[in-house]
Parts: C-alpha cells; sequence; structure tokens
C-alpha cells in the first residue's frame, strides 16, 4: 500500500517531538449514544503495518467502545508545540477485541506485547468508570502475562479519510487538506487558514 501525502508531515512532527513522551497524546472524539460528542485524550503507539491506520489502544469496558460499535467514526486532534503544528484526522474506527476474528488479532498481540508492565496492569484494574474500589489490592493484581493480552484489551485503529494540517506559523499560516478517494488515491490541496 503506498503511504498517505499527509504521512511525512505527521512523521516530520513526531521526529521533532520525539524528546517530549506527551508528543504522543492526542484527543479523540466520538458520538455518544445520545448524539453528543465526547472527547477524550489517548496516546498514539505507531501505525498499522503498511498501512495508513493509526493505532490506539483501549479497555473494552470503557464508555467509548459503545459510542464507537454504534457510530464507528471518529476525530484524533493532535498538537505540536515545538513546530506549532495541528493534525486534525478524521475516519472509520475498527475495535479489534479478544472475540474478533481477524488477521488483526496478530496486530493487537504485537502492540500489547510492547507496552510496559505499568500499562498491561492497568487492564487488569477494576472496571473502569465505575465506582471506585476502595480496596487498595483491587490496584495491585498479579503481573499479567506479556505476551498474550488480557481479554479486555482493545486495539483501536483510525482509518483516515480527511486530514486537515495547520502549520500555526508565518504570514500567512500554512493549511493542507487531504482528502482520501474512492480508488484509495489522495486528494491534496492548499486551503486558507
Amino acid at each position: 500500500m503506498k503511504l498517505a501525502p499527509w504521512r511525512s508531515s505527521l512523521s516530520r512532527a513526531l521526529h521533532k517531538h520525539r524528546s517530549q513522551p506527551y508528543s504522543r497524546y492526542l484527543q479523540l472524539a466520538t458520538v455518544d449514544s445520545q448524539g453528543l460528542p465526547a472527547n477524550r485524550t489517548i496516546v498514539f503507539r505507531g501505525f498499522l503495518a503498511d498501512s495508513n491506520q493509526l493505532q490506539f489502544i483501549t479497555d473494552s469496558r470503557s464508555n467509548k467502545i459503545a459510542h464507537i460499535e454504534a457510530k464507528p467514526w471518529g476525530e484524533v486532534c493532535w498538537y505540536f508545540n515545538k513546530s506549532r503544528e495541528q493534525f486534525r484526522l478524521f475516519g472509520k474506527l475498527t475495535l479489534v477485541t479478544a472475540n474478533l476474528k481477524s488477521t488483526l488479532q496478530f496486530a493487537r498481540q504485537e502492540v500489547w506485547q510492547k507496552l510496559s508492565d505499568s500499562s498491561r496492569l492497568q487492564f487488569a484494574w477494576p472496571h473502569p468508570g465505575k465506582e471506585r474500589v476502595e480496596n487498595p489490592d483491587a490496584f495491585s493484581p498479579p503481573k499479567p502475562s506479556e505476551t498474550e493480552p488480557l481479554n479486555n484489551f482493545c486495539l483501536l485503529l483510525l482509518n483516515p479519510e480527511k486530514v486537515d494540517h495547520l502549520e500555526l506559523k508565518g504570514e500567512p499560516q500554512n493549511r493542507y487538506l487531504y482528502l482520501r478517494q474512492q480508488d484509495q488515491t489522495w486528494l491534496a490541496k492548499s486551503v486558507n487558514p
């Protein structure tokens, strides 16, 4: 698969900010069952091999799962402070759960294996968003397997259809829109900031 033209700009921004761990944090917006926006911070886990799909992780017990299952569309917004760039990527979201029969299970397992022990451990904590469990042992469960993901661990993929790249420097600033066409090629155009 040919890489999208926006990938080089995003890769450059990630490279410039590689010394800042928080540069991998971005916001994901979905729509809840009442049609209201829901936004949260997630962590970029790289691109799915040989694709333009962005990888994230989530817990199958989280509220965003119901949002995505009902309306599998989302948008991420990513700001890089050193280069003063914003990327907004809109597209279809795919959940890779333990029950999904797919070749994507390998990618799910691979992302799990790259996580730190402390990140894997959070998937063994009590149900997220429920009333706080007062037993401190609930947040000190046995260490999960380093190779086999827990059942509630999900890989979340964003397959962009539209990318809005804004460079917040210069006079005038630069803004580029990238639109994926039906034939999977990308239309790129410069637009007013």
